[in-house]
């Protein structure tokens, strides 16, 4: 059985592994937002950023990419998938049912937000988003440079969201 990973943010543009197959795919009852302080990668603990995470939310959708683990491959793929996304705990590992643009129905190894962290940060709006994003800066970079690469790629993929495009327009302001 094909082992998937379901990305909607840096692991669009940063996978870390190689992957057999990659297909835009569709996850049902969560929103992707800027959700999530950074205190590592994208901010610290005196100055937090923000970085995406899967918000639950009825009736939601986010769009994202799917991944397959080349066969052999998935314990490697899962380890440093661990090692990279649960860093604080703030987020769960969820094996959830998402969609691929073929309309194949497949398991996916997903990362959700913790709403009880004391990292999660739903419904700042969208001024605030955007202050904390241009003024941050973390370990893997600035946490704008997190912002502007998902939304390219997400472009590139033809996948549209317009929060993440208001948020880059106000950041860009501010810059």
């Amino acid at each position: 059985m094909t082992m998937w990973v379901f990305g909607y943010g840096s692991l669009i543009w940063n996978p870390g592994f190689e992957v057999d197959e990659m297909r835009i795919a569709t996850l049902e009852g969560y929103a992707r937002s800027f959700c999530m302080r950074s205190i590592h990668h994208r901010g610290t603990e005196e100055n937090p950023g923000l970085v995406l995470a899967l918000d639950e939310m009825p009736r939601a959708r986010c769009h994202g990419v799917a991944f397959s683990v080349r066969t052999g491959q998935e314990a490697d793929v899962l380890a440093y998938l661990r090692e990279r996304e649960l860093i604080s705990s703030a987020y769960v590992e969820r094996t959830l049912e998402i969609t691929l643009a073929d309309k194949r129905r497949v398991e996916a190894v997903t990362y959700v937000i913790d709403a009880a962290h004391v990292q999660y940060c739903g419904g700042l709006d969208l001024e605030e988003q955007a202050r904390i994003i241009a003024g941050a800066h973390g370990g893997r970079g600035p946490n704008s440079e997190y912002l502007f690469n998902t939304a390219a790629h997400l472009h590139e993929l033809g996948i549209s969201d317009s929060e993440l495009d208001s948020i880059v327009a106000r950041v860009k302001m501010l810059g």
